[in-house]
Order: C-alpha cells, then sequence, then structure tokens
C-alpha cells in the first residue's frame, strides 16, 4: 500500500512538573507547554511536588518558592537528599527576586531562576536548552 499507513515515529515529549500554589498560573503554563508539546505533571506545594515527582520522575521541574505545606527551599532540599530524583533539573519560577533567595536556589543547585512577570518564549528556550544539554530531548 505504499507505505502510506505506516506509523509515525514519535518523538520524545518534555515531560514538566509544574509546582505552584497560583492554579491560574498553574494553567497558564500547562496550557502553553501543551501547545509547545510538552507533557505536562502540576501539583500545588512542595510535599505534593516532592510525590509526583518520584512517581512521575519528569525530565524538568518548574518550581514556585513562596506556598503552603512545603515551600520551593525545602522542596529543592529533599529533592536534592533523594538519590532517584536529585538528577532532575529544576528552573526557579517565582516572583522573589532578592538576592538571598537567588543565592539559596543557588546553593541548591537549581539549573536557572526566572522572576514573574516572565516571557513564555525565554522560559520556553531555557527548558528546551536544560533538556537538550542533559540529553533528554
Amino acid at each position: 500500500m505504499l507505505g502510506l499507513f505506516k506509523a509515525k515515529k514519535k518523538t520524545s515529549q518534555i515531560k514538566v512538573l509544574i509546582v505552584d500554589d497560583e492554579p491560574d498560573l498553574i494553567s497558564t503554563v500547562e496550557y502553553r507547554l501543551k501547545c509547545a508539546a510538552c507533557r505536562t505533571v502540576t501539583a500545588s506545594n512542595g510535599q505534593e511536588g516532592l510525590e509526583r515527582a518520584a512517581a512521575e520522575k519528569p525530565d524538568l521541574i518548574l518550581l514556585d518558592t513562596n506556598m503552603p505545606v512545603m515551600d520551593g527551599h525545602e522542596m529543592l532540599g529533599r529533592l536534592q537528599a533523594d538519590p532517584t530524583l536529585k538528577h532532575i533539573p529544576v528552573i526557579m519560577l517565582t516572583a522573589r527576586c532578592e538576592s538571598k533567595d537567588i543565592a539559596a536556589a543557588s546553593a541548591h543547585g537549581v539549573s536557572d531562576y526566572v522572576t514573574k512577570p516572565f516571557d513564555f518564549a525565554e522560559l520556553m528556550a531555557k527548558i528546551q536548552a536544560i533538556v537538550k544539554a542533559r540529553g533528554q530531548a
């Protein structure tokens, strides 16, 4: 049949875990990532984020700082302490832009730090660059 119905090779999608307590931000970022052919998983606090990271093994985590139950810095510390999760790159996506916040995130080995409001095209470029550098895309 001339190969008209051959299965197309599936390209690998980037799986991104979005951890933020703002539902509007989550839905906006999730929508934009899905439009960019990414798969998404979401969590509304650090504890839930850790559980989702362990269950889903995302390629990258977008992490807010200020959240209830467990904040982003505590989640970062716990990610780094877990040998099965510490390899997952993290981009802080937060409104906090003080040097002490950036230094604390840096101490935990974040891949990048993006402050809200942000340009989605720049965020997507950072995500793709980090995942590509790690050989995941």
